[in-house]
């Protein structure tokens, strides 16, 4: 799937994450609000930021990932990163992913973001179904997911051990036939 897409919206620009970016991704995932449901513990040390974005890389190469770093088009700074990971491509189908740090939440920039990769999935990676995985308690991303066009199928309970804890999981899922582009502007 080389090279690395990149997906152009009107405040934002999804490219690859770069170990140049670690500063940004550091400050995303050392913030316990950003990480409060996501299955990591909030990193204390750069080296755990520039550790991922490797494994990232290193994924995306394999053809088993893709995870876009979210960037302001006004100055280059990373804000968050969304994607796609557990892809099974015989099945058609993957998981979406997101995080943003707090200080951009509630200002439309992740709806901006989720349209256009749930529209790259469907289009560019043969898609049918894309699902996401949400804690109960987390109003905002689920929120999020009802209004790009998710339906939740259903709660998950006990679905993994993070953080010292059995969480459960609600499952949402958006099927191909369900969608109406938005047009996506695609660069190279």
């Amino acid at each position: 799937m080389t090279p690395f897409p990149e997906i152009e919206t009107k405040r934002l620009l999804l490219r690859e994450i770069k170990q140049s970016d670690c500063q940004d991704i550091f400050h995303i995932f050392s913030s316990d609000e950003v990480t409060r449901f996501y299955d990591v513990e909030s990193f204390t040390n750069i080296k755990q930021a520039k550790d991922l974005i490797q494994r990232w890389n290193e994924r995306f190469e394999n053809g088993q990932v893709i995870r876009w770093g979210i960037a302001l088009k006004s100055d280059g700074r990373v804000i968050g990163t969304c994607g796609f990971h557990g892809w099974m491509k015989q099945h058609h189908k993957a998981v979406m992913g997101y995080e943003l740090a707090s200080e951009f939440w509630q200002q439309g920039y992740m709806t901006e973001v989720a349209q256009e990769i749930v529209e790259y999935g469907f289009k560019n990676l043969e898609l049918n179904r894309i699902e996401a995985f949400v804690e109960p308690e987390n109003a905002g991303s689920r929120k999020l997911l009802d209004k790009l066009g998710f339906r939740e199928e259903g709660i998950l309970k006990e679905n993994y051990y993070w953080k010292n804890r059995f969480v459960d999981n609600v499952l949402y899922a958006f099927l191909k036939k369900d969608y109406k582009p938005n047009g996506c502007k695609l660069t190279d």
